[in-house]
């Protein structure tokens, strides 16, 4: 049991850290697009189109394949961990049938009626567009943060019969705990989109490409906001401190008072375990913190080149932002380790252990042939991402298909017999 165990949990792991690879580039990206956009709508510069146009179509390779990890992680619920949805699935599964509502169905829809849109509808139309697949991503995201803070801090709900069910309709969108980490998550995710930016905006400036002007403007955009959300989300990751104090202390493990305290009540009340996180979380802890720690300083540093056009000129510097666009990613996957490997043994915290919580019956063989299957999807599906990101990237503007003119009609030769009928 303790082998199916782990693998129901490496996979599960391994698909969730996946998936938001891909979430926390669509969430950053689609903001610059709305700012890249709106300009475009107020100004009508050409300019500003060729910016949505580039940076838009580096948003829908990642959105459409992040899409397919999506649906990986989400059948794991039924296939390795239905412990869990039978005890608690009446609480949290109501919010994560709403994000799919909002993000396969309503922000689907409007991505896909921009998409066609250029050139049928009116600036002000499109733009209006873009701003509501915005808003359905960020709904997404308060969705599905309020399903995991349940799992972080399973209040206001009553067992009745063997399964949870919450107190009152409200009971998820009053978490603390899943508004908290909703925004830090929020403004992780704009820290990502923006090293982007500026990682392939570095690039073409080192390599003194044909579009030095193109991304020169981009990363005046990106470089500033950059600096400015890595502070902002370190500091919402320091009182994000706090809720995890209140709600899950253990996390901080043997030592902490708090943690202490709370291990002896669950020993009293659910007899003896280890009720102290695997020594890596401490490990992933640290990581986050200097990571972000590295972000600030160098995108500060970088940020004061910007006058006079001294970065342009600083070609170790461009390369450290090229390089550095994987700071974010490895931060925010250190982040989750901590919040999620850190609440072990719990699936749910306080009420339902991770043994608990997975497939009564699923069998080594199950689930080593199901880590295999997904594993490798989720791996393929993220090659092919980068991949596709790295080449269009590299292209430039000029490889840019979203919203470029269907090409004129060929007209007849005047040689070719008209048939009639």
């Amino acid at each position: 049991m303790d082998d199916v165990l782990t693998l129901a949990r490496l996979q599960f792991a391994l698909t969730a850290i996946a998936h938001y690879l891909f979430v926390s580039l669509t969430l950053g990206l689609v903001t610059f697009l709305v700012v890249m956009q709106t300009r475009w709508a107020i100004t009508g510069k050409d300019k500003h189109r060729a910016q949505t146009r580039f940076w838009g179509q580096l948003y829908l390779i990642n959105y459409a394949l992040g899409i397919g990890t999506g649906i990986v992680m989400e059948f794991q619920f039924g296939l390795n961990w239905s412990g869990l949805t039978h005890a608690a699935g009446n609480v949290f599964g109501a919010p994560l049938a709403v994000e799919t509502l909002v993000a396969f169905f309503a922000e689907s829809t409007l991505l896909g009626i921009w998409i066609f849109g250029w050139d049928r509808l009116g600036r002000t139309a499109h733009t209006v567009l873009i701003w509501l697949v915005a808003l359905t991503a960020y709904a997404s995201v308060f969705f599905v943060m309020a399903a995991n803070g349940f799992l972080q801090n399973p209040a206001r709900t009553r067992t009745k019969d063997g399964e949870m069910v919450p107190i009152d309709a409200a009971t998820l969108f009053q978490n603390t705990n899943a508004s908290s980490a909703t925004v830090h998550v929020l403004t992780s995710a704009l820290t990502t989109g923006a090293f982007f930016v500026v990682a392939v905006s570095a690039w073409h400036l080192r390599k003194r490409t044909a579009h030095t002007e193109f991304f020169w403007s981009s990363m005046k955009l990106a470089l500033p906001v950059a600096a400015v959300m890595a502070m902002i989300t370190g500091v919402m990751g320091a009182s994000l401190f706090q809720v995890v104090a209140q709600d899950t202390p253990t996390k901080f493990g043997p030592g902490n008072k708090d943690a202490e305290a709370q291990a002896k009540e669950f020993t009293e009340k659910f007899g003896p375990d280890n009720y102290f996180p695997p020594d890596y979380v401490k490990t992933a802890e640290s990581f986050m913190i200097s990571s972000w720690g590295v972000m600030m300083v160098l995108t500060l540093l970088a940020t004061l080149f910007l006058i006079k056009r001294n970065l342009i000129r600083r070609r170790i510097l461009l390369w450290l932002l090229s390089a550095a666009v994987v700071l974010p990613y490895l931060a925010s996957t250190a982040g989750w380790i901590f919040r999620e490997a850190g609440r072990q043994p719990w699936a749910v915290y306080g009420v339902l252990k991770t043994e608990e919580a997975v497939t009564p019956g699923l069998t080594l063989g199950g689930a080593i042939t199901s880590l295999l299957v997904f594993g490798v999807l989720v791996a393929a599906l993220t090659l092919v991402d980068w991949a596709l990101l790295i080449r269009f990237a590299r292209k430039g503007p000029d490889g840019t298909q979203l919203g470029a003119a269907p090409p004129a009609p060929d007209e007849k030769p005047a040689d070719v017999p008209q048939l009639t009928y």
